[in-house]
């Protein structure tokens, strides 16, 4: 199809006189805001919007502002805006809002997950494994005598078992996958599976990375009875008894290792 004129000059365009018009563009828009509207506009879209999106937003925008600051001479209100206090005001206390979400759903002592990230984030992982059709496996983990050790050694010591356990599932499992305490000396992961990684694999692994923890700096062996439960998306089961299944597994697994 033939191009008008108006079209022939859009295609002829350099994308540094698109990146320059946008620029323009976006500082006008800037212009005709008054100042309180600025800081209205920053305040409602960062504190009651799409965090993520707004912040991306406004960050483009003040890019924009700097950019143009620094490309010659501003007028004075380009550089009020880029010095108002609403725009870095917004942006520290989307930040701010963002850390204070994060930390409720943190464990302390370990940096994993706690109950509540791991089941906010577990959720939308099976909704997602659902739609696509993808394998999960659920792995249920508790530090064996973990009393003992408190008893023996003090709760410092317990603590840094706890840690050490938290560490040795960081070093098998993926950065894809969730890793959670959930309290006391449990933890869960949620793990997507793949033609080449099955649980029997995964079990394997995590006995090689406990053995690799355990050294002669410690006066007791850290070890972890471990229930699996799998997700199978064709015939999905609801969080709570994928749980629910792995607990008992994983409970399985600890009373046969104390008959042995």
């Amino acid at each position: 199809m033939p191009l008008n004129g108006a079209q022939a000059d859009r295609s002829m365009t350099r994308p540094s006189d698109q990146t320059s018009s946008r620029q323009t563009r976006s500082i006008d828009r800037w212009k005709h805001t008054s100042e309180k509207r600025l800081e209205q506009i920053l305040s409602s879209a960062l504190l009651a919007g799409d965090g993520d999106k707004d912040l991306r937003q406004v960050l483009g925008e003040v890019d924009d502002i700097s950019t143009s600051l620094k490309s010659g001479a501003p007028d004075e209100h380009t550089v009020r805006v880029a010095l108002h206090p609403a725009v870095w005001g917004a942006v520290k206390q989307n930040l701010l809002d963002r850390e204070l979400r994060l930390s409720a759903l943190t464990d302390d002592l370990t940096s994993l997950y706690n109950r509540r990230g791991f089941l906010v984030t577990a959720m939308q992982q099976l909704k997602l494994a659902r739609r696509n059709v993808q394998g999960l496996s659920l792995f249920f983990c508790d530090v064996d005598n973990l009393k003992r050790v408190n008893d023996s050694f003090g709760h410092s010591e317990g603590d840094l078992a706890l840690i050490r356990a938290a560490d040795t599932l960081e070093r098998t499992f993926r950065d894809s996958d969730i890793l959670a305490r959930l309290g006391g000396d449990e933890f869960a992961v949620l793990a997507l599976e793949t033609p080449s990684q099955d649980q029997q694999a995964i079990l394997r692994r995590l006995e090689g990375s406990l053995r690799k923890s355990n050294g002669d700096e410690f006066g007791y062996g850290l070890s972890l009875s471990v229930g699996v439960a799998r997700f199978d998306p064709k015939n999905p089961v609801s969080l709570g008894e994928l749980m629910v299944r792995a607990d008992q597994d994983m409970y399985e697994q600890k009373r046969k290792k104390q008959k042995t």
